[in-house]
Order: structure tokens, then sequence, then C-alpha cells
């Protein structure tokens, strides 16, 4: 990986580390609803503007009904879920818990895409089910049960976004992936309009809140979203997400420097024994086959710009 990929890699796990912490500021002031809704809403927004500036189609009588579908699951539930939790466990738990995603992808890849179920993936369930009771059980944090409903959400929100990646392989490989991301945000905008309308913010939110969720929106969704895609096309899928990978280093480190979370040796263990369950179920070792010494190498296919 050059050293200007391995950068974006790791300013997009630095960012998306950092969304932890702008939820744990954002949803007590404005709620759970709102700060999920403008999220999203905001960032559609972006996108949609960057792309018709640069004459970038959405193709939305084609796609919409894909984008709602995945506006939904893989941003407006999942979102709302970690909102949830920020009002009631640290960031830093939210973002460990976050690392699970991968392994529900997987997981899920073998029950409805008939991809493999072998050893290593069911080890790795078991470490990732390992990991996450030694953070519920074991860290310093609340047992209440609205502290283990927040610990549970993050769990959901996970496995939204593997349901996700079924249902992308399924429905939606025929769409640019850049497409999906921003026609998936705006529509997911769009069905959290009414619901803004029916929960708004206790008391009307100053100058610095608002900036604060457009900078988080902006930062941690449209410029994103942007950066994730420009290193699928650059480094291919599977090293992009590595990124899965690193963000709890980050969200441990943004959450004990901007909040002064304690970050305990429980949580740091718990961390470490769910991303080697991550790794075992997500990242399958490659099998280097062995070239006849005749044989002429094949020329790559021609990679498709997300």
């Amino acid at each position: 990986m050059a050293f200007v990929d391995l950068a974006a890699l790791l300013a997009l796990a630095a960012i998306w580390g950092g969304s932890f912490i702008f939820m744990r500021f954002l949803s007590p002031l404005l709620g759970p609803v709102v700060t999920t809704g403008a999220r999203v809403l905001i960032a559609g927004l972006v996108l949609w503007a960057i792309y018709a500036a640069t004459g970038f189609k959405l193709e939305w009588r084609r796609n919409w009904k894909r984008y709602l579908v995945l506006g939904v699951l893989n941003s407006g539930i999942p979102f709302l879920l970690y909102a949830f939790a920020a009002l009631h466990i640290p960031a830093s738990l939210s973002v460990v818990l976050n690392a699970l995603a991968p392994m529900f992808g997987a997981l899920f890849s073998a029950v409805w895409l008939a991809d493999r179920l072998t050893w290593r993936k069911l080890a790795g369930l078991a470490l990732g089910i390992l990991g996450v009771t030694l953070v519920s059980s074991l860290d310093r944090v609340s047992t209440s049960p609205l502290a283990l409903a927040g610990m549970a959400a993050c769990v959901l929100a996970t496995v939204c976004y593997g349901l996700s990646t079924v249902y992308i392989r399924k429905r939606a490989m025929d769409v640019k992936p850049r497409a999906l991301a921003g026609g998936s945000q705006l529509l997911a905008g769009l069905v959290y309009l009414p619901l803004m309308a029916a929960l708004p913010p206790r008391a009307a939110p100053g100058a610095v809140v608002v900036a604060v969720e457009v900078a988080f929106a902006v930062l941690c969704s449209a410029v994103a979203y942007l950066l994730y895609y420009r290193l699928v096309a650059r480094v291919g899928p599977t090293r992009t997400l590595l990124v899965t990978l690193l963000m709890p280093a980050f969200g441990m480190l943004w959450g004990f420097l901007i909040l002064g979370e304690h970050i305990s040796w429980v949580r740091i263990l718990g961390a470490a024994v769910i991303l080697a369950g991550t790794w075992l179920v997500a990242y399958p070792p490659r099998i280097r086959a062995v070239k006849p010494a005749a044989a002429v190498a094949p020329s790559p296919p021609a990679a498709d710009s997300p």
C-alpha cells in the first residue's frame, strides 16, 4: 500500500472513530432522532451537490428503491442506535462494539449467500462473543438497564451493517458505490424529516451546536464516504475494510483526550479479542497459487471506479 493510501486509511479511521465523540456530545442536546436525521440529510445534500457539480448521475428512477432500503438499513437505523447508545455508555465502548460489523457481514453471507462457514469463522464468532462479554460484564461501565440497552443497541447496529452487506451483494452490485452512498443518505434524511418534526430538541440549539452537527454530517458522512470509495478504487475493498480494525484505537484515543473517558485494561482486552475474531471471520488467509513456469500470467481486469 502506497504511503498516500495508508495516510488516507488512517485519516478515515480517525474520522469514523471520532463520529462516536460527536454523537456523545450531540445526542444529549438534540436527541438521538435529530442527531441522526440531520446527519444523514445534510450529508446526502452535500454529496448530491458534489455529484451534480461533477456530472455524476444517481439514476433515481432505476435505483430509488435500493437507495431507500440501504438508507434505512445501513444508515437510518444503525446511526439512531448509536446515537441512543451515546446517551448511556462511553464513546470508546461504542466504537469497540462497532468492530463486530464485518463479523456479522461475513456470517450473514454464509447463511444467505452460501459463503462457506469454516471453523475459522466459527472461532472468530466465539471470540467476538467473548469480547462483548468481557466489555459488558467486567468493564467499569454501569450495569444499569439503560447502559445494557446502549450496548445492545451497538450490537444491533452492527447486525444492520451485516444485513446491509448481504443486501448489497444480492440486490445492488450493479449500482456504483458512490451512488449508493449519496442516494441512500439523502433518502434516509427524507425519511427522518417527519420524525425530526415530531421529536424536536427540548430547547432550540445554539449556533455552536448547529455548527457541530453540520461538521459531524459533512466530515463523518460526506467526506468519509468520498474518502472510503477513493480507497476502494485504489487499494481494493478488502484492504479498505482494515479501517474497521483501526477505528477502536482512534475512538478510545479521542474519548480519552476529548471527553476524559477512562480506558480500562478490560476494554482494551475486549477490543483486542473482538478484533481478533473479526480478523478470523472477515479476512481469510490468502492462498497463493503456484504458477507453472510456462504459464503466461493474465492481464489484470480493469478496475471499475466506484
